[in-house]
């Protein structure tokens, strides 16, 4: 693909028009680094692909994340492993899909055996937890010596409703949370998909705010500075920090000043002033960190990802069609951005498709480690990308939704990204969806009869890797 180098204003007229452009690089390390790199990995919730000024909504105030833009590359098409949270957090941790996993909605979900009314389709059991005999990025990490901390949202300790009258040997709850998958430190992270409160008291079970209104977002930026000062502290440690932020689930909650500023901004692009306020209160908190970092001369050997979860809910997602829970582009294409002074050229952008479990990789590569053996890898390293090497040896990506949201207006399916092609398929009727993302961001044009050719060649790679993944599958209620 060509690559291009981005001015320092991004609007979404320009992403669109280079989606199908692809980044500068640095064509070789500015120094070969004797030491293993600190890793920052910041996770927003629920934040859609348009959430964002660099990502093209002139109307809100996104400075500190415009700024790491600038100062490193930006994805134009990555995409979360799933069009909701589980599956999408376990994926990263593993570096396997949802389906392979297992781990396919998210917790707690539905009950088991789920059947909407009025259709005949029965979703597939799938797990509601990571289970402890995982091996995670955090244990990998770990045990190659880095300092492991975790901050945010976790909700991969949800124990499935069907255990609870089972094995009392199983694990309980607290004893699923990252303090037993690999992290040292854990603030934040249980089995909650949103926090009660975003202002304290929070209500969280392992996060006590220090004073009454204290903010969410910002209290979580003090634990993760404090975290890397101690990393530094205990004989400079690499460390690892994941900072999955509860921002912007619901409830929409945010500082009474943001709040105000968007309600005279109201209309298109701040069609909710709270929400829009989140995004600004999550990005400022966000400028506090990169800020500590710098400041501590840790920029230069840190790699910092910035990632969603999934698209978003009750936002406006437009060009992008349908949101959170759907396998249309406003489910799962997703803002990333990724700073690395020295091994990724400033103000560039890349149209190569990203996927979840490629962000695993990436950091086990940047590492200097391998895949756990008892993993299969779903992803592959985007260092080439940084490094300007030829593109990514990968044909398509997948994905894999049998399940119902919980607005339960998605259609349960499995879905195919190669080259500019996008294929649906829908398991209530057996149909397919085809459409050309480069021509139809929207995919408002079913190509699927007018190029029955190529539909068929993805409906069989699709089907392949669904196979290949033992991907469960709904079942018609007999």
């Amino acid at each position: 693909m060509m690559m291009k180098k981005i001015g320092c204003d991004c609007c979404l007229a320009s992403l669109i028009a280079l989606s199908a452009l692809s980044t500068i690089a640095f064509g070789q390390d500015t120094a070969n680094q004797a030491h293993s790199p600190n890793i920052v990995l910041i996770m927003a919730d629920d934040l859609g692909w348009k959430d964002l000024h660099c990502y093209g909504n002139e109307k809100l105030d996104t400075p500190h994340l415009d700024r790491l833009a600038k100062q490193g590359l930006l994805f134009t098409d990555a995409y979360s492993a799933a069009p909701v949270c589980t599956p999408t957090r376990a994926a990263l941790m593993t570096g396997e899909s949802p389906a392979r996993l297992n781990i396919t909605n998210h917790a707690g979900g539905h009950p088991p055996n789920f059947q909407k009314p009025g259709t005949d389709l029965i979703t597939p059991i799938w797990l509601r937890h990571l289970p402890l005999e995982r091996v995670t990025l955090a244990e990998q990490l770990k045990q190659a010596g880095y300092a492991t901390g975790f901050v945010g949202k976790w909700h991969l300790s949800h124990r499935s409703r069907s255990d609870s009258n089972s094995d009392t040997d199983l694990p309980t709850e607290p004893e699923l949370r990252p303090e037993h998958q690999g992290f040292d430190i854990n603030i934040g992270g249980c089995r909650f998909g949103g926090p009660p409160s975003y202002f304290s008291p929070y209500r969280i079970p392992n996060l006590q705010g220090k004073f009454d209104g204290e903010y969410l977002p910002d209290r979580c930026a003090d634990e993760c500075i404090s975290f890397i000062k101690s990393a530094k502290a205990d004989g400079n440690r690499p460390f690892f920090l994941c900072w999955w932020n509860y921002s912007v689930h619901y409830p929409f909650q945010a500082p009474a000043d943001l709040i105000a500023k968007y309600e005279r901004r109201k209309g298109p692009g701040v069609e909710n002033p709270t929400y829009a306020a989140m995004i600004e209160g999550m990005d400022r908190s966000i400028g506090k960190l990169i800020k500590a970092i710098d400041e501590q001369g840790l920029g230069e050997d840190t790699l910092v990802i910035f990632t969603s979860d999934n698209g978003p809910f009750q936002a406006n997602v437009q060009p992008l069609r349908a949101e959170k829970g759907f396998l249309y582009e406003g489910g799962i294409r997703v803002p990333m951005i990724v700073r690395w002074p020295g091994r990724v050229r400033p103000a560039t952008q890349t149209s190569t498709p990203a996927i979840t479990m490629d962000i695993h990789a990436t950091i086990l590569d940047a590492a200097n480690l391998k895949a756990a053996p008892s993993n299969t890898p779903d992803g592959i390293s985007l260092l080439p990308l940084f490094k300007n090497e030829s593109e990514l040896n990968r044909e398509s990506i997948y994905f894999h939704y049998p399940n119902y949201a919980f607005h339960k207006a998605n259609r349960l399916g499995s879905a195919i990204r190669s080259g500019d092609y996008k294929l649906i398929k829908f398991y209530d009727d057996d149909s397919i969806e085809l459409y050309n993302l480069k021509d139809d961001i929207s995919e408002s044009r079913n190509l699927a009869d007018e190029i029955p050719e190529k539909a068929e060649q993805l409906r069989s790679e699709l089907e392949a890797w669904l196979k290949k993944t033992n991907a469960s599958q709904p079942k018609r209620a007999t």
